[in-house]
């Protein structure tokens, strides 16, 4: 990619980004409205200023759990996925069972966990998230290794591959942007579910809580200063999943380059 396209790539959010804030700063301002409703940017930046230790040491420890449950919920989406694509069986029974895994709410789960484990165990958080992670892993991978080309399939088969040489030759390749897709959709519902699972007890050291609690005293700009700290990491996690993607599959991103 030249530097002018990638100007053209780069420039453009950050620039919205910077209209969208100045836009919000007038409109709070010339309408009057009330911090408690919605707060000026300003506001917000200048307690992300004052409380910046606590923000990054909340932000680590909802991005630690955050990023446990996505490493176990991807791992265990793969897995099955894999299972699940060579036995139909298998997939017949699992498939179901994930999507009604998937149907369950955050907020009848996270109080079930911290029953069941300590009070001050982050393991219910994690199992939280990675529930949440394991449905669009499962889903895109499993369509990925289902749906290869036929002709490669026929052409692996004329030559009398193994079903493990089809898999790491034709499946494999042919689901990896099918699995990038879910894994950047669980990038950004991982933060969600973490944040989510906070508020239901356990331990007070992360963005959820810090949320909770700030708003509770009113100072609701410190509130959406941790609100932004949760954005931030969102958009992190998500940025990493892309360059894990080009680093993976370096030929998807030069034909886009192309294009």
């Amino acid at each position: 990619m030249t530097w002018q396209r990638r100007v053209l790539v780069i420039v453009p959010p950050i620039v919205f980004g910077i209209l969208f804030l100045a836009l919000w700063q007038w409109f709070v301002i010339a309408r009057g409205i009330k911090p408690y409703l919605l707060p000026k940017p300003s506001d917000i930046w200048h307690q992300i200023d004052l409380n910046r230790s606590e923000i990054i040491k909340a932000t680590r420890n909802t991005g630690t759990n955050a990023l446990v449950g996505l490493i176990c919920g991807t791992t265990a989406g793969v897995a099955m996925a894999f299972l699940a694509s060579r036995f139909r069986v298998f997939s017949q029974m699992v498939t179901p069972l994930a999507a009604g895994i998937n149907a369950m709410p955050i907020i009848a789960l996270a109080p079930l966990f911290n029953n069941m484990f300590s009070s001050t165990s982050a393991i219910p958080r994690r199992l939280v998230v990675t529930i949440v992670v394991f449905f669009p892993i499962f889903i895109n991978t499993f369509r990925g290794l289902t749906q290869s080309d036929p002709t490669h399939l026929e052409l692996m088969h004329s030559y009398a591959a193994s079903d493990w040489t089809i898999l790491g030759k034709v499946r494999v390749p042919g689901a990896m942007p099918f699995f990038f897709t879910g894994l950047k959709l669980a990038a950004s519902l991982c933060v969600i579910a973490a944040v989510v699972a906070e508020y239901f007890g356990g331990l007070q050291n992360g963005l959820g809580t810090r949320i909770t609690s700030a708003a509770s005293a009113t100072a609701y700009g410190r509130a959406w200063a941790y609100v932004a700290a949760s954005c931030l990491l969102g958009l992190t996690f998500f940025l990493a999943t892309v360059v894990l993607e080009r680093m993976a599959m370096p030929w998807q991103a030069h034909q886009q380059s192309r294009r």
